[in-house]
């Protein structure tokens, strides 16, 4: 098991080759590998530090939850990415309570925070790994609020389902009208009034648990 760790933190970890013996050992040492059913939750919104989160199969989502049970999605991580929003101790910047579900079932490896804080400190490759993937989420966080601050409904439910049908190279997404929402940010009822909007114009075609689209034509208008 030690072995099939270092093995998966050295194809995620490009610096893992800059660490000394000591240092890979550490990491290999305080890592988990865990599988998640859909909606499990991984980290909680309680400020600890999980850590740094590896997803080898399946996709997680990260987001805020208000007071009053409000979600506002700031990230889905896809396979083969790194998440390091679980990291707080890692990353001293995150001080915002960020709630991490897995979005399918799914496979991850987790290295405790506190192992991999403590080697970042000792070893810059590790740090800068960090903060770079810290610093090219936060741009990604930046583009989804000003999707929910500026951009008009419509827009943002063609856009969704765009990105999702050129992912899976399918014309049908999986996915309730709650999840929907939640994605993009909105209310259920303002999604599912969108969507048979969408329907009633021959752009998709609506069905339990799915969406989908008949004229991508119409769909690729909408999302520019």
């Amino acid at each position: 098991m030690q072995n099939d760790k270092s093995k998966i933190l050295e194809k995620y970890f490009p610096f893992w080759e800059k660490l000394s013996d000591e240092q890979q050992q550490r990491l290999c040492i305080n890592s988990v590998i865990g599988k998640y059913k859909k909606g499990a939750n991984i980290h909680g919104g309680d400020g600890s530090c999980t850590g740094a989160i590896i997803v080898m199969k399946g996709s997680l989502r990260a987001y805020l939850l208000s007071e009053n049970g409000r979600e506002v999605t700031l990230y889905r991580f896809q396979k083969e990415e790194v998440c390091m929003l679980s990291a707080s101790c890692v990353i001293p910047s995150i001080n915002f309570d960020v709630v991490i579900d897995a979005e399918e079932d799914s496979e991850i490896l987790i290295i405790c925070g506190n192992a991999y804080a403590e080697t970042a400190k000792e070893n810059i490759y590790a740090e800068n790994f960090a903060l770079d993937t810290a610093v090219k989420l936060f741009s990604d966080v930046v583009w989804v609020m000003q999707q929910t601050m500026f951009m008009s409904l419509d827009k943002r439910i063609a856009v969704f389902l765009w990105n999702e049908t050129s992912k899976t190279n399918s014309t049908t997404v999986y996915i309730t009208h709650e999840q929907l929402a939640r994605y993009i940010n909105s209310a259920r009822e303002a999604v599912t009034r969108m969507l048979k909007y969408f329907a009633s114009e021959g752009i998709v075609a609506l069905f339990r648990g799915g969406i989908k689209i008949l004229d991508f034509g119409k769909l690729e208008k909408l999302a520019l």
